[in-house]
């Protein structure tokens, strides 16, 4: 007898443990989570869930035009949610920017970003019309005021065509960003020949390219050897 009361005494601790699991949130994705629980109750309660459209870092050229792709947000039902959308790019200017997006519900307010670099890439050299001033000399180094710069041969590669007055010539160069470098190279300008090389960069507006030239002329009489600044303003 008193073995048959011991056991059903044992069976009912067991039955009076498991029955008094806590019940609650188990969901730690809710803005209600409840470490404790062991048992869902479906009580979990959540933010809006909000989503980007499009990549989470985009890359443009200063001065090209910007369309948000935007987000969007839904409740845990489906049901859709407005988002709000605080938008800093300026293309107009080399810079990082970032986009920020809210969706709220009675749950609380969910928050994404987006960031967006501008920057100054290929198109920025070779897609505009340029001007040219100078401290460059007429006769030493004569440069065209109105050069030409296209493409190269490869993406980083560039041609500054027209590059003399009267006699032209194409002087090449090599992009990085807003840097260029004009290797050493020789244009033949009939009754001579000019070496010359220059680094410079473009500004973070892209329209001005300035570059430091080093130069020697070999022609008789106009001829001489310097350093001046060449001054490409965007048209």
């Amino acid at each position: 007898m008193k073995k048959t009361l011991l056991l059903l005494m044992i069976g009912f601790g067991v039955v009076s443990i498991t029955s008094c699991k806590k019940k609650g949130c188990t969901d730690n994705g809710a803005v209600n989570y409840n470490s404790k629980a062991k048992k869902d109750d479906g009580t979990c309660l959540y933010k809006p869930f909000l989503t980007l459209n499009g990549d989470a870092l985009v890359t443009i050229n200063v001065s090209a035009s910007y369309a948000d792709a935007g987000a969007t947000a839904t409740n845990k039902d489906g049901s859709s949610v407005a988002v709000t959308t605080d938008n800093q790019v300026d293309t107009s200017i080399v810079g990082t920017y970032f986009v920020n997006y809210s969706a709220t519900n009675a749950n609380g307010t969910s928050t994404a970003q987006r960031r967006v670099d501008v920057l100054i890439g290929a198109e920025n050299w070779t897609e505009v019309s340029w001007a040219l001033t100078s401290t460059c000399s007429g006769t030493q180094f004569p440069l065209s005021s109105s050069p030409s710069i296209t493409a190269g041969g490869s993406e980083s590669a560039v041609n500054i065509e027209n590059f003399f007055n009267l006699v032209g010539g194409t002087a090449t160069g090599t992009i990085n960003g807003a840097n260029i470098t004009i290797p050493e190279q020789i244009i033949n300008i009939t009754i001579g020949d000019v070496t010359f090389s220059g680094t410079g960069s473009m500004n973070a507006t892209g329209t001005q390219i300035q570059i430091t030239y080093n130069y020697d002329n070999s022609a008789p009489l106009i001829g001489g050897s310097g350093t001046c600044m060449a001054i490409y303003d965007k048209q």
